[in-house]
């Protein structure tokens, strides 16, 4: 980084207040009490992240006399929920090229399945008038290398040939620019109805309200501490008191899961975002945005990025941070030099903005796996399910998650447990120190690939050929 660009990007870093800009909102409802006594329940719910609160509403809806707990460590939306970019994906496979290059033959059928999932969520946003700032109008893949654009030219190809371009539009520099200016853009492909914009906590809020009022019992401030078999039911100790319930669905996702076997495939990584404070007319103006699309390039080490109610950007990515032994710990939550990095990059995509500053920086933790998607399953013969590992694409697929999770535990036979992604398991990170040392040279071999053209060395391939991943 050059010695003005940095101090560039420090003097405007120099406001940000460290805590996530959503969590912030004066909105925010007060927490519950916690769980003081013995509960028992048909349905008890572990997490209060969108997986969690996704699965308790829906159980009601199937069934509104299911009597259903949920419980949550902290306050409903406290992590990964309320601190992401607010991009909700119709995606369930962490975006085309992942899905075709793991299910082939049933990506049309996952495609069809993740379009009527950004519906539903659609309908729920207004049937349960949950304030969250919904604004349906898709993302921009831009390219912002010339190898870029060629990979953005191929995948509209590849989605045309198998009926699945519906709603995508390729568009050459002048037309990207004209939606959003920058001069770094060089082409974008627009996924216009796949995506939408919203305010994460508002969304994880508006769903605790609706479970509410659906009959769901919520106690926060109340972490799971152990599960074990009772009976025909399982039992969950809790700090101050117990629940007995018939099923148990765990959303628990980047934190150690209850079902000790589920742990080796999850890892956290840290993502970190800034926040800018609101633009003047003139610089709205400026970079033009009309559309409010949400953005993302198409760099292994990419940024997203997307505009508020509000008129502020956000400006997320780049950094995936993986610390020694995966702990997930609170002093991860903030790192200077990554908001040092991320700044300098906003400057060289919208130079125009000069002077503008940053509000807020904030990071989190999300649950990765190697393949990026969610994976699911059972456990003590059918009466646990979980779903995790959603990769950081887990706005919109956490409300699936919860339908495959519901299916589960029923023991049904439907459209969603008959995919192979549901039936199949992502391979397993290795234990340290070699997860450390594979995550770190896939990390360097990833930055190479993007000075290079795109080209991936022999780690890259290797790890293409038997399926292991690592991205934020």
């Amino acid at each position: 980084m050059a010695p003005v660009a940095m101090r560039l990007a420090a003097q405007s870093l120099s406001d940000a207040q460290p805590v996530p800009f959503w969590l912030e909102d004066p909105g925010k409802p007060g927490a519950l009490p916690a769980l003081t006594d013995t509960e028992r329940c048909d349905l008890l719910v572990v997490g209060g992240g969108y997986s969690g609160l996704w699965t308790a509403l829906l159980a009601k809806e199937r069934d509104p006399s299911r009597d259903v707990v949920l419980i949550e460590g902290r306050e409903a939306g406290w992590a990964a929920s309320g601190r992401n970019g607010g991009f909700c994906a119709a995606s369930l496979t962490h975006g085309f090229g992942n899905g075709l290059a793991r299910w082939p033959d049933e990506l049309g059928k996952l495609e069809q399945l993740g379009e009527r999932n950004l519906d539903a969520i659609e309908e729920a946003v207004a049937r349960y008038s949950l304030d969250c700032e919904f604004e349906r109008t898709g993302e921009i893949d831009v390219a912002t290398e010339p190898y870029q654009v060629e990979e953005l030219h191929e995948w509209y190809a590849e989605a045309d040939r198998l009926g699945l371009a519906d709603g995508l539009e390729l568009l050459d520099r002048d037309a990207v620019r004209a939606e959003v200016d920058s001069p770094t853009f060089l082409a974008g492909l627009w996924d216009r109805r796949g995506v939408a914009m919203l305010h994460p906590a508002k969304l994880a809020w508006g769903l605790k309200r609706a479970c509410q009022e659906a009959g769901v019992r919520i106690y926060e401030h109340t972490p799971a501490l152990d599960l074990v078999a009772v009976g025909t039911g399982m039992g969950v100790k809790t700090p101050y008191g117990k629940i007995v319930a018939r099923r148990v669905a765990l959303g628990t996702n980047v934190f150690p899961s209850l079902v000790k076997r589920v742990r080796s495939y999850v890892v956290p990584v840290y993502d970190y975002a800034l926040m800018t404070e609101p633009l003047s007319a003139e610089q709205l103006a400026s970079i033009g945005w009309k559309n409010r699309q949400g953005l993302g390039d198409s760099a292994n080490q990419f940024h997203y990025f997307r505009i508020t109610a509000d008129n502020r950007i956000l400006w997320g990515g780049y950094d995936a941070i993986y610390r020694f032994g995966g702990r997930v710990s609170a002093e991860m939550d903030h790192r200077p030099e990554t908001y040092l990095k991320l700044a300098e990059h906003f400057f060289r995509c919208f130079p125009q903005l000069e002077g503008l500053r940053f509000s807020h920086a904030w990071g989190g933790a999300i649950d990765t796996c190697s393949r990026f998607s969610a994976f699911f399953g059972t456990a003590y013969q059918g009466k646990v399910a979980y779903a995790a590992g959603f990769t950081g694409l887990g706005v919109g697929a956490t409300r699936f998650g919860a339908d495959v999770m519901l299916d589960l535990l029923a023991g049904e036979r439907t459209e969603r447990t008959d995919l192979e992604m549901v039936r199949s398991k992502p391979l397993p990170f290795p234990p340290e120190p070699l997860a450390w040392a594979g995550i770190g040279i896939t990390k360097w071999s990833l930055a190479r690939a993007d000075e290079n053209g795109g080209r991936r060395n022999l780690w890259l391939k290797a790890m293409d050929r038997v399926g292991l991943g690592f991205d934020s």
